[in-house]
This record gives C-alpha cells, sequence and structure tokens, in this order.
C-alpha cells in the first residue's frame, strides 16, 4: 500500500460508508484533497428500509448501491473494500485486516452500530438482528422456511412454534418488523397453503418497557400500540427476556418500582427476531484505546464539541460510534440521537471541519437540527413526530403512512432506486403481494 501522496495534497481517510461517511465524502468532492473511503462492504445501505427486504417488500439492490458507483464521478476520492483493524495515531494511519496501512493527515471515522445483546452475544444465532444485508437476507429465510416447514409438519404442537413469530424490542425497527409480518400471514399468504392457515400465524413484539416507540411523544406511543393490536399483533410490554434457545425464549415480568410480583413465563418460537439493542462498533473501544479518550457504555467514543478528539483534532469521530452533542446557541448541550440524520449532519459537519483546519480557520461546534421521527407500523398505519418553527407537528394513520413513504423514497439514493421502491411499493398496496420472497439457499449460506 502506498504510503506516499504524490500530489502533495492533504490526505483524508473515511472509515465507513454509511449515512455519516458518505455525507462527508460528498463534502469533500470539490476541495483539494484527496480522500481515501474504506468499507467492508461494496455498497451504502439505507438501513431505514433494510426490513423490508428482511420481510420480502423489496429486493436488496432497491436500498442498496455500489460504492463505487458513487463516486466514479468524484476524482480525489479513491475507495478500498477492506476492514479496519486498526488505527495508529502516532504514525497517522489506519491498518487493514489484509496487513495493509493506508496514511493520513485527517481521519473521518464513521464505522456505525451493531448489535447489542445486553452481555447474551449467545443469543445471535438464534435470534439475528437488522444491520446489514445479510442480516435481512437470513431472516427472510426463516420467516419464509417457518410457513414451508410448518405446511409439512403433522405434530400440532411444532406446527404452532413455526407459526408463532417473536420480535424483541419496541423501538422503529420492531414496531416495523412487527406490523409487517401480521400482513404476511393475513394478506400476502393467503390461499397459497393447503395444510395451514397462515393467518393463524402469532405475531409477538416484546418490549421491556412500559410502552412501544419510547423515544416518541407518549400520544403517539398509545397510536401505535392501537395500529398494531389492529393488525393482530400481540404487544407485551414490561417484558424482560432472560434466556432464548432454538426452540423458544424465557420471558420475566413484574419486579419493577411498583413492586409487581414476578412472573416468568415461556414461548414456544421457530423465529425469533432480535431488535432490543444497540451498540457501536468494536472499532469505538479500540480507538479509544488507542488514543486515551473515554468510551460510554454502550462503546461510543466522546467527541469534542466540534466533533474531533481530545488531544487528537486530526481525528473525527461521526454516526452511531460518536457519544456526540449538539451545542445549539444559547441552549444546553444535548445528545445526538443515533438516526440517519443525525449522522448525515455530523459527516457535512466534520468534513467542513477538516477544511477549515487546512485554511488554517478555527472549528466550530455541531449543532444538530432535529426534524422529527417517523416510524410505519403497517398498511395505512404509521407515526410522525415532526419539528418544526412553530412547535411540534404530530399525526398519525393513513396521512402519517403517506409521509413516511414519499420521506424514505425522497432520501434514497439514486432515482433508480426510488423509481423501483415507489412501484414495488404501488403494486404491493394493490395486491398485498411481496415479490421479494425468493429463498435461494434453504441453509442460509448464502443469497442476493
Amino acid at each position: 500500500m502506498q504510503t506516499t501522496n504524490p500530489s502533495g495534497r492533504p490526505k483524508v481517510v473515511i472509515v465507513g460508508c454509511g449515512f455519516g461517511g458518505l455525507e462527508a465524502a460528498r463534502k469533500l468532492q470539490n476541495a483539494n484533497v484527496d480522500v481515501t473511503v474504506i468499507d467492508k462492504t461494496n455498497h451504502h445501505l439505507f438501513q431505514p428500509l433494510l426490513y423490508q427486504v428482511a420481510t420480502a417488500g423489496l429486493a436488496a439492490p432497491s436500498i442498496a448501491a455500489p460504492v463505487r458507483g458513487l463516486f466514479r464521478k468524484q476524482q480525489n476520492i479513491t475507495t478500498l473494500l477492506g476492514e479496519v483493524s486498526g488505527i495508529d495515531p502516532a504514525s497517522r494511519s489506519v491498518q487493514l485486516a489484509n496487513g495493509d496501512r493506508v496514511p493520513y493527515d485527517h481521519l473521518i471515522v464513521a464505522a456505525g452500530a451493531t448489535h447489542s445483546y445486553f452481555g447474551h452475544d449467545e443469543w445471535s444465532t438464534v435470534a439475528p438482528g437488522l444491520k446489514t444485508l445479510a442480516d435481512a437476507f437470513e431472516i427472510r429465510r426463516r420467516v419464509l422456511l417457518s410457513f414451508e416447514t410448518a405446511e409439512i409438519t403433522a405434530d400440532l404442537e411444532r406446527r404452532r412454534a413455526l407459526l408463532t413469530f417473536v420480535v424483541i424490542g419496541a423501538g422503529p425497527t420492531g414496531v416495523e418488523m412487527a406490523g409487517t409480518l401480521a400482513e404476511i400471514a393475513k394478506h400476502t399468504l393467503s390461499g397459497e397453503f393447503r395444510h395451514i392457515d397462515p393467518a393463524s400465524a402469532q405475531v409477538l413484539l416484546v418490549e421491556g418497557g412500559p410502552r412501544v416507540l419510547q423515544a416518541m411523544p407518549e400520544s403517539l406511543s398509545q397510536k401505535a400500540l392501537e395500529q398494531l393490536q389492529k393488525l393482530g399483533v400481540e404487544v407485551r410490554l414490561n417484558a424482560r427476556v432472560t434466556s432464548i434457545d432454538t426452540t423458544g425464549l424465557e420471558v420475566q415480568t413484574g419486579g419493577g418500582a411498583d413492586g409487581a410480583p414476578v412472573d416468568s413465563y415461556r414461548i414456544d418460537s421457530s423465529c425469533v427476531v432480535w431488535a432490543a439493542g444497540v451498540a457501536a462498533s468494536p472499532l469505538g473501544r479500540m480507538l479509544g484505546a488507542a488514543t486515551g479518550v473515554e468510551c460510554d457504555r454502550a462503546g461510543r467514543i466522546k467527541v469534542e464539541p466540534d466533533l474531533s478528539l481530545a488531544g487528537h483534532p486530526e481525528i473525527s469521530v461521526v454516526g452511531d460510534l460518536a457519544a456526540a452533542m449538539s451545542h445549539a446557541p444559547g441552549k444546553p448541550p444535548r445528545p445526538v440521537p443515533g438516526v440517519s440524520p443525525g449522522a448525515k449532519q455530523a459527516g457535512r459537519a466534520a468534513a467542513a471541519n477538516i477544511l477549515r483546519r487546512i485554511a488554517g480557520q478555527p472549528t466550530v461546534p455541531f449543532r444538530y437540527a432535529d426534524y422529527g421521527n417517523l416510524a410505519t407500523i403497517g398498511r395505512n398505519s404509521a407515526v410522525v413526530d415532526l419539528g418544526t418553527p412553530f412547535g411540534p407537528l404530530r399525526f398519525s394513520g393513513r396521512l402519517a403512512w403517506l409521509f413516511w413513504l414519499f420521506a424514505h423514497a425522497y432520501f434514497l439514493i439514486g432515482f433508480r432506486n426510488r423509481v423501483v421502491v415507489m412501484m414495488d411499493w404501488a403494486s404491493a398496496y394493490w395486491s398485498f403481494q411481496r415479490n421479494a420472497r425468493v429463498v435461494a439457499d434453504v441453509q442460509g449460506k448464502s443469497e442476493s
């Protein structure tokens, strides 16, 4: 790997091509710098719609775009497919798993997040999470094969477990996943089986807290709960998962501040999806150890107001990997939520501050603009919480669902993806069909 820079221009390395890394690279497209983007996959993924791949509503290419294609017109950008195994601040270089080193003058780390099983990593094999296309393919395989296996299973108890789907965690991903699974069972698969009734499938949403969508106002949380129940999802609140295995899970209720008696019960299920916890990429703690900068409990590294690291102004961290604060004038600092708008804004801000440093100008604190939260529950059902100059705007139901549809289509990468997704959604709305139901390998080894 080359260790010098023939152009003599500053070298900017960006680790990760998620929302934060992509926006940082775009901000630098006309700058007098050489940029290297490193990612362990060859595609940028629109994660808010990943659950639709997992539930056969969309094909993978509709929500993903090749990284090289995104930057083909940016002549100052080089893309590398590789996994970062270390960062050496002393030599200002990024080490790849294959042993290569990539030097930098300025570094933006946007490695994102992974699943958190709260100390029970062994659950990952029986309750997959949803962060990558590989995760989506695995969940889709398990969901569809549960119905297929139930069709050929004579044992009623075994069949009941196969037709019991459990989603753990009632954040946006969990709510969207549970609602879509209910729609698949009641509408998509109707009339396709001869020995089972797919509509008899039970979809459970298990949440350890007192309500669904806890980041949203309580009124919208209640609306979401009602819409889930209308779809046929059984929501179990204040229910903590204590064990998961290949045949089901153990759940505990009670024992909270209200003094409710502790009760435990088992749910037999052959398809469990994890949507309960998020942890920063392990690269956060690795970088913290290398720089002496503290990480929080979730593994996010604490950053300065301008998103750089204390003692290392040449390193910036953005997105889910950063424990960042928003610094609005005249207001106390507040945490930046781990959502895609926050990562995008932080990526642009970090790149802009690099250009300021190169120009010998002072950097500016990061200020996050909160545009609100959206979550869809199912057909004609969603909740929207928007921030406006005149105060919060909150609504639910069909209007919120239409708003969610067009907002997500708008932010997709590429005109083709927008058109394809809108056509697929329109087809699904009128026909109730989900066309991405092909399972290429029933053993889960590979799909596309």
